[in-house]
């Protein structure tokens, strides 16, 4: 019986050996399979986007005359939002048989190509034209399908329409509400290449281009000019060329973005082909933790880079206030290029806006000047509409001599007898500058996502010192509350003021936990120094959204 089962297991041994040799053959086999597929050359796609690695990078450049690479993390929301978008102009352009194609690299993946083109944030879109990896052009286009895809095609082919006879381009100036054409004796001259690498980033614009003599004698032109037609207030703009210095494009864009704007704007939700300035409200004057793709007439408005906006706020069911329309117009035309005029009906879309400036309808009309570098708003006396007082008030602001207009809430019954003290603008300066305390401050808003995911830390923290008599855990909701010397650009933003005479304020940029809270207040506003810790990649953060600090 034991010789029988010693010569059993001596059968049976290796063929239960051999299955598990069998399916480790099979694994290595998978995994080879794997291996190959990475370090293969062979481009996939997914939705019509190339998928590209390290491997295979050079062939796609090889194969496709202009490449628009999309750099990203799976995990990025912003990535994740422009993915459809991405996917739906890279079908269209195929669908075209465009020489444009679309791809997408998982940059935390292929580390190698995301350290080789500079990639700090995602998404990141770069061109790269006739197989040239070393200058791509930075992405400058909306996110979305048809910016994507305009931005594209103004590449693929002709950024100009070329207008050869008079039927022609008066065909072509009529065909928009705005068109922009340039007259060049030479069209291979330097002029005419900044020309036409204009053309090329405005795609929001129509351009057209013109040689001919017949057709700089039809439109009184006797020299290199760039025309902007219009059918709104003025009907033709010229720009001529500088002979000595020629034509520089950083100028002629803002020079365009400035006039392709209405003398005065009105405040409305549709998206019309003259811009509206629903995105100015939207997109700067109400800060955004996740602003989303801008619109076209954002493109127009911000490329622009007009620093201040003028409000007129009305009930447009009054006419006696809608007659106030016209001295705003009158004085718009002394300030174009410097302030964006805007009127803005407090009972309709308008209304959307007025917590923000700390109004209600029943304010109206008046008149506030915001100065779009720090949000700062200034108000103007109610008892003078004419456009001599709103060029005088307007002036005056430009040269340092009317104060802002500062938004406070009122301070809640118990806002000292809390942990986390509740601050507002006209209570700030006595508590955080009281030079007995040390005083750690929360500026946040409370749709903020960051703000609400430290929110329990920052309570913690309170509840930890608030035996300390020398220490002051704050808040302060900048959202209604504003202060004339602190701008605040981001949410969260922590700030602590050391106690002592000539004291100097410090923002806090670490860890956002409790235990990096304390060690940062325990050593008297600053953390101390840690060991480096090598080899330690920080992923980058998304853009539009400050950083989270490591940790």
């Amino acid at each position: 019986l034991v010789w029988l089962l010693v010569l059993s297991l001596a059968w049976l041994g290796p063929a239960l050996g051999g299955e598990d040799k069998e399916e480790e053959v099979v694994e290595e086999e998978e995994k080879e399979k794997k291996e190959d597929e990475v370090l293969s050359d062979e481009i996939k796609e997914e939705d019509n986007v190339l998928v590209l690695h390290e491997h295979n990078f050079a062939r796609a450049l090889s194969e496709h005359q202009l490449l628009l690479v999309e750099f990203y993390a799976p995990w990025c929301g912003h990535c994740q939002r422009l993915a459809p978008a991405f996917a739906q102009a890279a079908t269209q352009l195929r669908n075209e048989s465009s020489p444009a194609r679309l791809g997408k690299v998982d940059a935390t993946a292929q580390t190698a190509l995301a350290t080789e083109f500079g990639i700090t944030s995602y998404p990141t879109l770069k061109l790269f034209r006739d197989g040239n990896r070393s200058h791509p052009l930075a992405y400058t286009g909306r996110m979305d399908s048809q910016g994507i895809m305009l931005w594209m095609q103004r590449r693929a082919g002709p950024s100009a329409t070329l207008l050869q006879d008079t039927d022609t381009i008066a065909a072509f100036v009529s065909s928009q509400d705005l068109v922009v054409v340039g007259f060049f004796k030479d069209l291979r001259g330097e002029a005419a290449q900044a020309f036409f690498e204009v053309a090329a980033e405005m795609v929001d614009v129509t351009f057209g281009v013109a040689e001919a003599a017949e057709l700089f004698q039809a439109y009184g032109l006797s020299a290199d000019t760039v025309c902007l037609f219009k059918k709104f207030d003025e009907r033709q703009t010229n720009f001529p060329v500088d002979p000595a210095r020629g034509l520089d494009t950083a100028e002629l864009t803002r020079l365009l973005r400035v006039h392709s704007l209405q003398l005065v704007m009105e405040f409305t939700n549709e998206v019309q082909p003259i811009p509206s300035p629903v995105t100015v409200l939207r997109g700067a004057w109400l800060p955004c933790p996740y602003p989303p793709p801008p619109p076209q007439t954002s493109n127009q408005i911000f490329g622009a880079k007009i620093p201040h906006h003028m409000l007129l706020f009305l009930n447009k069911s009054s006419p006696e206030q809608l007659s106030l329309r016209d001295g705003f117009r009158a004085a718009a035309g002394s300030f174009r290029g410097e302030v964006l005029f805007v009127v803005v009906d407090v009972t309709g879309h308008g209304a959307d806006v007025l917590p923000f400036f700390g109004m209600t309808a029943a304010d109206a009309p008046t008149l506030r000047l915001v100065k779009m570098e720090n949000n700062r708003k200034y108000q103007m006396e109610q008892d003078n509409f004419s456009d001599s007082a709103i060029r005088t008030f307007i002036q005056a602001v430009l040269d340092g001599k009317v104060k802002p207009h500062l938004l406070s809430a009122e301070p809640p019954e118990d806002w000292d007898t809390r942990p986390v003290k509740v601050l507002v603008g006209k209570t700030f300066e006595q508590v955080a500058f009281d030079e007995t305390k040390n005083v750690f401050v929360k500026f946040y808003a409370p749709w903020c996502p960051h703000c609400q995911a430290m929110a329990a830390a920052w309570e913690e923290l309170a509840e930890r010192y608030k035996d300390r008599e020398d220490i002051v855990i704050a808040e302060m909701d900048s959202t209604a509350n504003e202060l004339e010397n602190i701008t605040i650009h981001g949410y969260p933003t922590l700030h602590y003021f050391p106690a002592g005479p000539g004291r100097k304020v410090v923002e806090y940029k670490s860890s956002r936990d409790l235990e990096t809270f304390s060690k940062f207040l325990e050593n008297g506003g600053t953390l101390p120094e840690e060991p480096p810790v090598s080899e330690v990649r920080e992923e980058p953060p998304c853009p539009g959204q400050s950083p989270a600090p490591a940790g």
